[in-house]
């Protein structure tokens, strides 16, 4: 069991001044593996006044002491790798093999980052007769979703220390303890007091108490499109800046050109990615209508063959969701895609045989689809494939850009030209061309209801960043 029953405020350890907590369940057992404390408003008050009498010495920390912090914390990070991943294998489901590539290796890479950006990033910078000064924009509330946990963490966290920032974090109650770690090792490590600050419990008591404290001066939050919005409802009223990585229904766009086992076979393995739990997942496949049998079959073939189990067992591939709650939810959008006319391709809503304990779901596909349907448009978050055909590429680009989100999107074809072409057609804030790998250091964020603002690389700490012009004489 791995009990937290304290959060983390102004370098020490102190009892929440609430008597709840918060348990958390491994998705794989159904059996709770810990609990941390279900904080209050109070909590968060005294968090934030701790962040903010640390913003002055720690805003005027030279870069390179803020970096060398960061690169400890990098080793601290590794030293503790296995630890981690197995953590988050019990807390969220992914297999461990990709818990410890994935969800451990994305925040040792944004550690690594925000060091190398602490050292090198233009802070000041002369324009005509003005001094432009990048500066730290104050404390920051950082509000973090439990799909990839950690990694949605750091790519907060470790720009904002980067910056000169201090930060109060509330991460996910349903993912809660790999934060906890995070705070030990950033303790560890000698970051100066107040500076970072956990206070765990819900959205709706701390997350909006974070958000509308008059003296946070930005709130970045990742999660669902529906709580993104109160988040900027509740920032309004102070006219804090606020950053929101939301929701996708991505698209996956193979032109008629491409090589169609190669393109659907990533469009499988894309959207199945940790079990689907994937704001920018390729939920979407988008197909030529004349090859439309074959991309099915295809697909079929991939999924019905894909490893599905415990998150433990060497060569799962698909492990369950992270709740009873997700797993309904899941279900749900399955019945209602056959309910609605869509045409089952595989999979379906009774549990994957020989695994009736533990959140699991089939791995699913649907086909025959139209644009009206909520499979078509609405964020499932879960192994769930939706095939849609295409008459010509502007029917493929159309079909791609209705939605209301704009998150990630893919591309495939023979012919690269082509293919960029098509890219800058669809309105996402990522797309890869015939499956690239990811870019770390790439801006990562939405057009239209997948968000505002962007992390990862200089572009990620920049949003940590006021402008002020000091004028020369």
């Amino acid at each position: 069991m791995n009990h937290r029953s304290k959060i983390y405020v102004d370098g020490a350890w102190y009892p929440s001044t609430g008597s709840e907590t918060t348990q958390v369940v491994n998705a794989a057992t159904e059996q709770i593996t810990g609990s941390t404390p279900a904080a209050t408003a109070e909590d968060v008050d005294r968090a934030v006044s701790a962040a903010r009498r640390a913003f002055e010495d720690w805003s005027q920390t030279p870069a390179e002491q803020r970096a060398k912090l960061l690169d400890r914390a990098v080793e601290a990070l590794l030293d503790r790798q296995t630890e981690l991943a197995t953590l988050i294998s019990q807390e969220v489901g992914m297999p461990y093999l990709h818990s410890n590539l994935i969800q451990v290796g994305l925040p040792v890479m944004s550690f690594a980052t925000a060091a190398e950006l602490a050292r090198s990033y233009a802070f000041t910078e002369q324009l005509h007769n003005s001094l432009v000064v990048r500066e730290p924009i104050g404390v920051v509330g950082a509000i973090t979703p439990w799909n990839y946990p950690l990694h949605q963490i750091a790519a907060k966290v470790a720009p904002a220390l980067a910056a000169g920032c201090t930060v109060v974090l509330k991460p996910s109650e349903a993912a809660p303890l790999n934060a906890f770690v995070l705070a030990d090792i950033l303790h560890e490590v000698g970051l100066p007091d107040g500076v970072f600050n956990l206070v765990s419990g819900t959205g709706a008591v701390v997350g909006e108490a974070i958000t509308a404290h008059p003296d946070v001066d930005m709130v970045s939050f990742t999660g669902s499109t529906r709580a993104g919005r109160r988040v900027a409802e509740l920032a309004a009223a102070t006219v804090k800046r606020v950053a929101l990585e939301l929701g996708g229904k991505s698209p996956l766009v193979v032109l008629d050109d491409a090589d169609l086992t190669t393109a659907v076979t990533r469009g499988v393995t894309a959207c199945f990615l940790n079990t689907g739990q994937t704001c920018s997942a390729l939920t979407r496949l988008i197909v030529p209508r004349a090859r439309l049998a074959e991309a099915e079959q295809i697909a079929k073939t991939i999924a019905e063959a894909i490893p599905v189990g415990d998150p433990f067992e060497p060569g799962t591939v698909l492990g369950p969701v992270i709740s009873d709650r997700q797993r309904e939810t899941v279900r749900d959008y399955i019945r209602r895609g056959i309910a609605e006319g869509a045409r089952l391709v595989t999979g379906g809503t009774e549990p994957p045989e020989g695994l009736d304990a533990g959140y699991y779901v089939q791995p699913t596909v649907f086909s025959d689809t139209t644009r009206d349907m909520a499979i078509v448009q609405e964020e499932i978050f879960g192994p769930v494939l939706v095939i849609q055909a295409y008459d010509d590429e502007d029917d493929a680009i159309r079909i791609a850009n209705d939605t209301s989100y704009g998150l990630n999107a893919g591309v495939f074809s023979a012919d690269l030209d082509r293919a960029q072409r098509v890219a800058r057609r669809i309105r996402s804030g990522q797309v890869e061309i015939n499956g690239a790998p990811w870019n770390h250091h790439a801006p990562f964020g939405g057009y239209k209801q997948s968000g505002a603002g962007r992390e990862l690389g200089t572009h990620g700490l920049e949003e940590f960043l006021e402008t002020k012009a000091i004028q020369l004489p």
